[in-house]
């Protein structure tokens, strides 16, 4: 399903555990936080989790713009 969405659109999969991610065929994959908290940290205080999901948003989108040709894992 990935395949055939990513024929029309790029998508980014954000996701806690890579290699299933790659397993399933997703193109951009960007590594998030944990299982149970794939966008944010409950040990971060609202300010820290509020920059933590900006710099993964902002990854996300910089995936978005990346020409790739093979699965890519956007870490930074």
């Amino acid at each position: 399903m990935v395949k055939e969405i990513e024929r029309k659109l790029p998508v980014v999969h954000m996701c806690t555990i890579v290699p299933i991610s790659q397993t399933v065929g997703a193109n951009r994959i960007v590594p998030t936080v944990a299982i149970p908290h794939p966008l944010g940290d409950p040990t971060k205080t609202p300010e820290e989790e509020k920059v933590l999901r900006r710099k993964l948003v902002e990854r996300a989108l910089k995936a978005l713009q990346t020409e790739i040709t093979e699965q890519t894992v956007f870490t930074e």
